[in-house]
């Protein structure tokens, strides 16, 4: 067969096909152009704004000065032109339709239905509108550290709230439980039996998130996912202007700055973990429990964030970096609302674990069943040690037995 004959059949094949395919009825849907008068934005949202505040922050998890705000702030990254044709989609809009997706998780399906704005559209709007609210929102609300005097106010914060001297952040991870990829394999497959990205945070003494890392594939460890970190590789060769070591109270030997985190990570001079195993001696089991009860913040935050943002609590049905785009929106979301006027609109009195005493009253947020995704569990243990951070440690579990750094009620939780 020469060449064009096989170009005629191929050009045949197309017409047919383009033949068979189902013409488009409407341009528009017309409950879809009835969105201006009766879609939940202009609706919905207006009645709840003016008739049930309350019911308002549950819909967008924010009051409506802060979402003005919001809407104000990301402006000119999501504004779209009107045309001959039709009258764009507000801004005010798009931002009510990304802020209930995150809120509720529903389906692309749902909110088209909800807001009378059809999928397509919908699948642009999100993750146009959560690259933008982390973009403009990350100077100010989950900017790292850049000087000896911030650092040293984290560290002010944990030993006041937390007991722990010398401390600076909590770590952890968390994987963000996804639907699996087309052609990845077992890429993304974690040692849970679920397809995941990692989202790695450093977290201060008030449950802000200060630094995150997302977007690692769930089969690597956590250990792993740690290393290749932009974090790791910063505390590795001193550039985050961390303080220089200082003594704990009451003692004379220095003791660097640290981060706090569990048994899944490796114990450094700037990255303390738990004596590993049962059975441990009295003072090694204070440590545990001093360095645990310091830990909880990175932990009530996680739990905060998947109860406040339910699309956390499913796995996601959408590419990894569409998911990335959603958890960095959603972690600059979790700062910006607890720093601003709706802290007791997100985080209400007793929506974090209490502790008074050393009796410590549960957040509101374990009341939900624990999502697949919460934290990271039972993990092979990190083991490389090198003696210097051994020797900070055992500083730290004398200084948490002395007088000068014992709490009254620790020896009630190392039995």
């Amino acid at each position: 067969m020469n060449r064009r004959a096989a170009a005629a059949i191929v050009a045949i094949c197309v017409s047919i096909k383009m033949r068979r395919r189902k013409k488009r009825s409407v341009w528009v849907k017309d409950w879809i152009k009835r969105r201006a008068q009766l879609g939940a934005y202009n609706q919905l949202l207006s009645e709840l704004k003016n008739e049930d505040p309350e019911c308002y922050k549950n819909f967008l998890r924010m009051k409506h000065d802060d979402f003005q705000y919001l809407c104000n702030k990301i402006s000119p990254a999501i504004k779209k032109q009107d045309t001959n044709m039709r009258l764009a989609i507000s801004v005010e809009e798009r931002l009510a339709i990304t802020l209930r997706f995150l809120a509720s998780g529903d389906s692309y399906r749902s909110l088209s239905y909800l807001f009378r704005v059809p999928q397509q559209t919908i699948s642009k709007i999100i993750p146009e509108c959560c690259d933008a609210i982390y973009r403009f929102l990350k100077p100010n609300y989950m900017e790292v550290p850049s000087s000896e005097d911030c650092w040293k106010k984290k560290s002010e914060d944990f030993k006041n709230k937390w007991n722990f001297p010398n401390a600076i952040a909590a770590l952890d991870g968390k994987h963000v439980v996804i639907k699996a990829p087309q052609h990845s394999g077992s890429l993304y497959y974690n040692y849970k039996g679920t397809f995941s990205i990692v989202l790695m945070a450093l977290v201060d003494a008030n449950y802000k998130f200060i630094y995150v890392d997302v977007g690692c594939n769930g089969r690597i460890s956590d250990g792993g996912v740690f290393a290749n970190c932009s974090l790791s590789n910063a505390l590795s060769n001193g550039s985050l202007n961390i303080p220089p070591p200082m003594p704990l109270p009451g003692r004379a030997k220095y003791v660097p700055y640290v981060i706090i985190a569990d048994d899944a990570f490796p114990l450094k001079p700037y990255l303390m973990k738990p004596f590993p195993f049962r059975n441990q001696p009295g003072p090694n089991r204070v440590y545990n429990y001093r360095l645990s009860r310091a830990r909880r913040v990175v932990e009530n935050a996680f739990g905060l964030l998947a109860n406040r943002f339910r699309i956390l609590r499913k796995p996601i049905e959408l590419c990894p970096e569409k998911v990335i785009k959603l958890v960095t929106a959603i972690c600059v979301l979790h700062n910006f609302l607890l720093e601003r006027s709706s802290r007791h609109v997100y985080a209400p009195q007793g929506s974090f674990d209490e502790e008074i005493d050393g009796v410590v009253t549960p957040g509101s947020w374990r009341q939900d069943p624990p999502p697949d995704n919460i934290l990271f569990s039972n993990r092979p243990l990190a083991s490389n040690m090198s003696n210097e951070s051994k020797e900070i440690r055992e500083e730290y579990k004398e200084y948490f037995v002395s007088p000068e750094g014992e709490v009254s009620w620790q020896y009630r939780y190392i039995s």
